[in-house]
Parts: structure tokens; sequence; C-alpha cells
């Protein structure tokens, strides 16, 4: 019988301890549930302000392999291609990288590839600069910047130009190529090298 009493005396203190250890935390864990239900209600009911807040007007959405088609009255006049396009914000624009282009005529087609160019979303007229070329059947034209209008379909140069085709060349100051017409007018400083064969019409 002393044993048995003396073994209850000896649990009493640890079963008190026990006890004593998860009240303390359950207090501790309500008291913080409490204050971070009061910081949180605190917040919520109240305005929060930031400051110095700054939007970049040019930040971007870049797209890797772009393609689009542009028809009209269900005749498709180009197909544009590029390894990437950065949309610029609230400006309507796309900056495009590896430009490449075919632009639909009458009678065939013509290839122009740019190293870089912009692209209207709205209108779809375009821009192109960076070794740009033009190919068309035999015919090849460089130059360092393009301009393209989706109303009119008409590629233009404001810079000096060069067209060679069948062994023939001619410079000038700026060109038109009128699309719908297989046409093309140079102006300004013009010169070159001409043979018999040689016809400035996209034809």
């Amino acid at each position: 019988m002393g044993n048995y009493f003396e073994s209850i005396y000896i649990m009493k203190p640890l079963v008190k301890k026990k006890i004593t250890i998860l009240l303390t935390g359950l207090l501790i864990v309500i008291f913080l549930a409490v204050s971070g239900f009061l910081i949180i209600d605190k917040l919520l009911s109240g305005k929060i302000k930031v400051n110095d807040i700054k939007i970049d007007s040019t930040a971007a959405l870049k797209i890797n392999l772009l393609k689009q088609v542009s028809k009209k009255n269900g005749i498709t006049e180009w197909e544009l291609s590029a390894k990437s396009a950065s949309l610029l914000k609230d400006q309507d624009k796309a900056i495009l990288e590896a430009v490449s282009v075919v632009f639909f005529t009458k009678e065939k087609k013509i290839e122009l590839t740019s190293d870089t160019g912009t692209l209207n979303t709205k209108t779809h007229d375009m821009t192109f600069s960076d070794n740009i070329e033009i190919k068309y059947v035999t015919a090849l034209l460089q130059t360092d910047k393009l301009q393209y209008s989706k109303k009119e379909h008409i590629i233009s140069s404001d810079a000096r130009v060069r067209l060679e085709k069948n062994g023939s060349f001619i410079e000038a100051d700026s060109m038109i190529i009128y699309l719908n017409d297989n046409r093309i007018i140079f102006e300004g400083r013009v010169h070159g090298s001409f043979n018999k064969n040689f016809n400035i019409q996209f034809q």
C-alpha cells in the first residue's frame, strides 16, 4: 500500500506540469489569433495609401513567332511573319524583329525582309529598317528605310534605293511601288546602267 500511494504522489506534479504547459500554449494561440484579427480588421476598415506609383508607357507584351494576314474584299494583300513582336502599351504599335512580309499583286508576289520593323495594329501601316531587301522574280531592291500604307497598298521610301535586275541597276533618292498596278516610280537623283532587257515595272 505504501508503494501505491507513493506512486500517486509522484505522478501528480507531472500531470500538473503538463496541464500548465497546455493551458499556457492555448492562451498564447488565442492571444495571437485575437491580435491578428484586430490588425487585419484595422487594415481592411482603413484607407490604404500607396505613394510613388509609376506606370511605364513603353511596357510591352512580347510575342514570339508572330504571324498575321491582311485581306481586303476577301483577297489577301499581305502575309506578315516576325521572329518576335513587342506590343507597346497604349500606342497601337508593335515592334518587330526579323521581319518577313509577302505582298500580293495581280500577277505575282513581292517578298520583303528586314531586321526590324513596326506595325500599326489599327491601320496595319508598317515601317521597315535595317538590311531591307525586296525580291520580285529576278529583281532585287535594297534600301535603309521603307514604309507601307495599307489604304493605298503602296510601298515607299524616302531613303536612297538601289534596284538590280537582269544585269542592270538603277539608283534613286526615293521611290514608290504601286502594288495594285505592278508599277514602280523612282524620283530624285536617278542614275544607273541599263541593258535592253531592263524594265522598271514589276512584271
